[in-house]
């Protein structure tokens, strides 16, 4: 009888309570060193079966106020830095047009 090993997981493997990743557009540039990010996700109704699209507002960490408003950028989970922003940028994957 072979045991397989669920506690060795290798390095590369996620961590159980790895901070969260969304991508999201920029919707709000106006507060000094904050961006508010509209994130929507795609999930399928329990009951109908069709997908339905649920968005969030985040509050996201700018330090240098380089967000403008229809940016994609990708923001990660981080820890609370004010009352409602816990979310800081990663990357900005597409700029404006």
């Amino acid at each position: 009888m072979a045991e397989t090993d669920t506690q060795g997981a290798s390095p590369s493997d996620a961590r159980p309570n790895a901070r969260k990743v969304r991508e999201g557009l920029v919707v709000s540039d106006r507060q000094d060193k904050t961006a508010v990010v509209e994130v929507v996700d795609r999930v399928r109704h329990r009951r109908y079966d069709k997908t339905v699209q649920r968005s969030k507002r985040l509050h996201v960490h700018d330090e240098s106020n380089e967000l403008r408003i229809g940016d994609r950028v990708r923001v990660q989970e981080t820890r609370p830095l004010s009352k409602l922003k816990r979310w800081r940028i990663v990357e900005i994957l597409e700029r404006a047009r």
